[in-house]
């Protein structure tokens, strides 16, 4: 399954406002040029993730299957998407929206070789596009504000076919005993303040109709990161 082509069946709105807090707070990482190339590797990706960026990749491989039609919000440092390309197979279509052009540029970079594979611009808290077999939201939600977190959480929800699931991945409330737990609060405190409120919630927390899906987590690493998995029921 071909998508098609750019401008066919979505136009790409040049008059996407960036967020403030995209600029204000990550524009280091994600709009800097400089920093785009060097930070955009599996070896700096493994280090932040201590060493588990492989396992929870998997973990969201797991849950697909080739000739499924996918959409990832957000591109992702590292080799996931291409993998993602890779599992899906020319059977299948993968989607990746992104708000930042560097990032839609650098996507279609990585994904060039995979000509069932598409990248546009958009908004999470509207993509567009669908219905889709299943959603990636990969290290994307304690990016973000608390308001964000809720209309990403819908939208997605909104855009997976009947018996479609999203597949959440991200950080989690570890337990107190565990030996990161203090330097990870450390960090959020530093880089990441949108962060400790996924800590304190669960991802169907932040849905408006979380009774229409049914809901699994998996915990990872000692629960320092969590999988979350929402299949709409049919």
């Amino acid at each position: 399954m071909t998508p098609p082509d750019d401008g066919k069946l979505f136009l790409e709105a040049p008059a996407i406002a960036m967020p403030t807090y995209l600029q204000e707070i990550y524009a280091w990482a994600y709009l800097n040029p400089r920093n785009v190339q060097l930070l955009d590797r599996d070896l700096v990706v493994s280090a932040i993730l201590w060493g588990n960026s492989g396992r929870l990749g998997r973990a969201v491989l797991n849950e697909l299957r080739p000739g499924v039609n996918v959409l990832q919000v957000s591109h992702v440092y590292g080799s996931i998407i291409p993998n993602l390309a890779r599992l899906v197979g020319p059977s299948g279509c993968l989607e990746v929206v992104d708000i930042a052009p560097i990032q839609v540029t650098r996507c279609r970079e990585k994904l060039a070789p995979y000509p069932w594979a598409r990248v546009r611009r958009a908004d999470a808290r509207d993509p567009g596009g669908g219905p889709y077999d299943a959603v990636s939201c990969y290290f994307l939600l304690h990016e973000i504000p608390d308001d964000y977190k809720g209309a990403v959480v819908d939208a997605l929800l909104g855009v997976v076919k009947p018996g479609g699931r999203v597949v959440f991945v991200d950080y989690h409330q570890p337990p107190p005993w565990h030996p990161l737990g203090w330097v990870m609060s450390r960090v959020f405190d530093a880089l990441e303040p949108f962060a400790k409120s996924l800590l304190r919630n669960g991802v169907a927390d932040f849905a408006t109709d979380s009774g229409c899906f049914h809901w699994r987590k998996e915990a990872y690493f000692g629960g320092l990161y969590q999988k979350v998995v929402a299949e709409r029921r049919s």
